[in-house]
């Protein structure tokens, strides 16, 4: 390969190479991101890129989700082996309509969602936006804004559109928007030079996981060792990607989403980080059952799933327990 060659095309090549190995030796599995390649998808890209994956036996297609992609369904309806959900309330919503598909992996143990208010405006605590008009999507509506509701005493007639661009908030002193601590700020910043206030609503109650990896009951019971590879890549991925040498799966990144630049995905990657989204130790893929109980409780504080949902249906600690594997037996 001559040396002029762009770094993004050797490794993408080198990965395909990688993945294809010896004929049937792999097994083929697609896995569905939530939203166009980003940082925050890094580890993935980096177990494709560096042949984790197919170390352990699987060739993995990334395929990316967008605006207009439901990640659950895609997994509900098999055009995707393993999905990527961006919160809780993916999982849980399938157990309410009787949808086969949990949880087995949480690669972020704290949601990026966040408000995003102008500095000096009043607006530095969720208590201080309580009553105040707040730009959020329709997605957020049925999601982080139940908890707002639930805990600070949100009410619906905040609610003003969010079209996932940050202009009309630049346009008024006093707006308030929802955003991704790793992406929405640092729009912010890079086009006025003020950095924004941002309240991460993990650290005030809200403990929906994020990153999650969603599977088939089907896949799970039928191909667990399938299942177990994925996640096991997927940890040795996002310790590599947040502890070592990313390039690889940013080369990866930028080759898939082109309008995707290396100045965005560094300070993505270092905001994963800054905010303790995630990070190379040990929390990488885990849950607990306490974690999901505390979400559950509180959605069903404020009428989003009735109190006899089956709420344990909506995961499995068999992937992720210490020495746990498909062994453990699925719940």
């Amino acid at each position: 390969m001559p040396a002029r060659t762009p770094l993004a095309v050797r490794v993408l090549l080198a990965a395909l190479l990688l993945a294809a190995g010896p004929a049937g030796a792999q097994t083929r599995v697609t896995f569905g991101t939530n939203w166009l390649a980003e940082a925050e998808h890094g580890g993935f890209y980096q177990a494709l890129a560096l042949g984790f994956y197919r170390r352990h036996g699987l060739d993995v297609t990334i395929r990316q989700g967008g605006p207009a992609v439901n990640p659950s369904l895609l997994v509900a309806a098999g055009i995707t082996d393993l999905q990527m959900s961006p919160n809780s309330f993916g999982a849980l919503n399938l157990v309410r309509e009787h949808v086969p598909v949990f949880a087995v992996a949480a690669f972020f143990q704290k949601d990026p969602d966040a408000l995003i208010a102008h500095p000096g405006a009043g607006n530095d605590t969720l208590a201080a936006m309580r009553g105040k008009p707040i730009m959020i999507s329709a997605t957020a509506r049925d999601g982080f804004w139940q908890f707002l509701r639930a805990r600070f005493g949100f009410t619906d007639d905040q609610i003003r559109p969010y079209n996932y661009s940050v202009v009309p908030f630049l346009a008024d002193q006093t707006a308030i928007q929802q955003g991704y601590v790793t992406a929405e700020p640092l729009q912010i910043e890079r086009r006025t030079g003020e950095i924004p206030v941002v309240t991460l609503l993990a650290d005030n109650g809200y403990a929906s996981y994020a990153n999650l990896v969603l599977v088939t009951r089907k896949l799970a019971a039928e191909r667990p060792e399938t299942v177990q590879a994925f996640v096991d890549a997927s940890i040795e991925g996002w310790q590599s990607y947040l502890r070592d040498d990313p390039a690889p799966a940013d080369a990866l990144i930028r080759t898939a989403n082109p309008e995707m630049t290396q100045d965005t995905i560094d300070r993505s990657r270092a905001a994963i980080g800054q905010h303790g989204l995630a990070g190379p130790g040990s929390d990488l893929g885990a849950m607990t059952r306490a974690r999901w109980k505390s979400f559950f409780d509180t959605m069903v504080s404020v009428g989003i799933y009735p109190p006899g949902m089956d709420w344990e249906q909506a995961f499995t600690l068999a992937f992720v327990q210490p020495h746990g594997g498909p062994a453990a037996g699925l719940k």
